[in-house]
């Protein structure tokens, strides 16, 4: 099995901007969220290992679901400056490791993963393309809980839970024990107790437990609604009588999609060398020297895993050979 690995880059860069100090160089450059986003993104790859990695990040222009209702998100705060002009060297950063980075006007970091954990589900093996969807476990690097909705068999979300030094990765049984439904069912979840991040609002009045249960019994929102009529608790049946609309508008806003027209290469997707001479310059440049010999520490291994991989294809290949040679 191998494994890819999705960033959500601005998840993680905000995170690591939050985590570490104010850090400076000798410029004078606030490169905090940097050295905290790289950070995380070296341990990430040490720990999970992976053969293929995309990066994502969110675009600043406002996509469709701020078309779809004008107070989604509007209670966040304006990003800091000092965060802000940090994001162009974590770009910077990701390029010079050689990894690939999707992103799309109109979308959220969300839907670009979305999409590609769909397009991993429908690959096929061809004469150009070595791997199906059979071969690959995806693992989402993020702190938002709304990409949990993705999470299947083969696909499972790895996420920091303390600071940058501590995640946890979770899967079908995970995402049940915190909340109590099915990971398919955590948009019909939060269509119900709303966000009060994204600043939509579900049903009033109705919380993580009501909800729950009302999923356990029902299993989807449309279905509590064409059974609405069952439900013997006159206040909680009235409260959903009486905000349907919010309801489905809340489950519009809290479905990824999967369908953002990017297209993907996964010879691109590849986790390559990453202790490459611009990089090493780039982190000098900016003060962050610390990180070059951590560089080398998943490039070693994957070397490793390669040699040994090429000396079992040419065992393979010999020991086939003399089987021939023999018959």
């Amino acid at each position: 099995m191998q494994r890819l690995i999705l960033i959500d880059g601005h998840a993680i860069l905000h995170r690591a901007y939050h985590a570490i100090p104010p850090l400076t160089n000798s410029e004078g450059k606030l490169v905090n969220a940097v050295f905290g986003f790289t950070s995380m993104l070296l341990k990430v790859i040490n720990d999970l290992q992976p053969k293929f990695i995309a990066v994502t990040f969110d675009r600043p222009k406002p996509t469709f679901r701020k078309k779809m209702y004008k107070h989604y998100q509007a209670k966040r705060p304006e990003m800091d400056k000092e965060l802000s002009g940090q994001i162009e060297m974590v770009h910077e950063v990701v390029k010079k490791m050689g990894l690939a980075i999707y992103e799309m006007d109109g979308y959220e970091a969300d839907d670009v993963i979305g999409t590609l954990v769909s397009k991993v589900k429908n690959l096929k093996s061809t004469t150009q393309n070595q791997i199906s969807d059979e071969d690959i476990e995806t693992v989402i690097v993020t702190g938002d809980r709304d990409i949990l909705q993705l999470v299947e068999e083969k696909t499972k979300v790895y996420m920091p839970v303390k600071g940058l030094s501590e995640s946890m990765l979770y899967g079908e049984e995970q995402v049940e024990k915190k909340f109590g439904v099915k990971a398919s069912q955590i948009i019909d979840y939060k269509a119900l107790v709303g966000d009060q991040s994204d600043n939509y609002p579900g049903v009033p009045g109705i919380g993580p437990k009501s909800a729950s249960s009302l999923l356990c019994k029902f299993h989807t929102l449309e279905n509590i609604y064409d059974h609405l009529y069952d439900i013997e608790n006159m206040k909680l049946r009235n409260k959903l009588e009486q905000n349907k609309n919010l309801a489905i508008l809340s489950k519009q806003l809290a479905t990824i999609i999967h369908d953002v027209p990017i297209v993907v290469d996964f010879d691109k997707l590849k986790l390559g060398a990453l202790l490459k001479p611009n990089i090493v310059s780039f982190l000098e440049k900016l003060g962050l020297r610390s990180l070059i010999p951590r560089l080398g520490g998943n490039n070693n291994k994957q070397i490793a895993r390669d040699k040994e991989q090429k000396k079992d294809s040419i065992k393979q290949k010999t020991n086939k050979n003399e089987q021939i040679s023999l018959l």
